[in-house]
């Protein structure tokens, strides 16, 4: 690199004065622009900083939002296990209600011999069957399972009865139905025999 010549400074005093005031305002300019590119220099690692901190700022309150949810496990919100299910009144002998068939996955059925609530579940795989007033049976739409009124399976491949429900009557008169006892129907036997306290008697 070829060596820098420095200007030799003037014998004559006005203009060595002159001279003098030019290369102190060069030297001012040259600090000037030396502390504007420093500005600059720190501006970019304080932003690096500030971006920084903030993101682990936000993880740590992601975290510990987290943490507090953790703390408060979701609770799934079961119907109740107990539902009323209407007057003996409001159900004809010979008839299926399917009234809580949607809500609560049961039929009410009254017949003579007095009410009882089946489990809308077939025994098969859990499909929920359909009930076909004109045929008077109870088919599953899956695989064909076919059931009688009274939950007693006659065709496709549904291993056992349909199972029921306990059914009392409340203080105010109405149908109780309880989802909690299930009377559980072995193949092969009629549910009614199986279970007669499945049977809800009104004289």
């Amino acid at each position: 690199m070829a060596a820098v010549v420095k200007e030799k400074a003037p014998t004559d005093p006005a203009e060595l004065k002159k001279w003098r005031e030019d290369e102190q305002t060069k030297e001012r300019a040259k600090r000037d622009k030396e502390k504007s590119e420093l500005g600059t220099l720190w501006s970019r690692r304080d932003f690096l900083g500030v971006l920084g901190w903030s993101g682990f700022g936000a993880f740590s309150l992601i975290g510990l939002l987290a943490a507090v949810r953790s703390a408060f496990p979701r609770v799934l919100f079961l119907p109740p296990s107990k539902f009323k299910a209407g007057l003996p009144d409001d159900y004809v002998v010979g008839e299926v209600s399917e009234k809580y068939k949607q809500d609560f996955r049961t039929w009410i059925i009254r017949t003579k011999a007095g009410f009882y609530a089946i489990f809308a579940k077939c025994t098969h795989l859990g499909c929920t069957p359909r009930w076909l007033k004109t045929e008077q049976k109870f088919k599953c739409p899956c695989h064909g399972s076919g059931y009688y009124i009274s939950g007693l399976n006659f065709e496709g491949p549904a291993p056992r009865p349909m199972d029921r429900f306990k059914l009392t009557v409340g203080d105010d008169g109405q149908l109780v139905v309880d989802k909690a006892v299930i009377y559980t129907m072995e193949p092969g036997v009629n549910p009614n025999e199986q279970h007669p306290e499945s049977i809800l008697k009104i004289v």
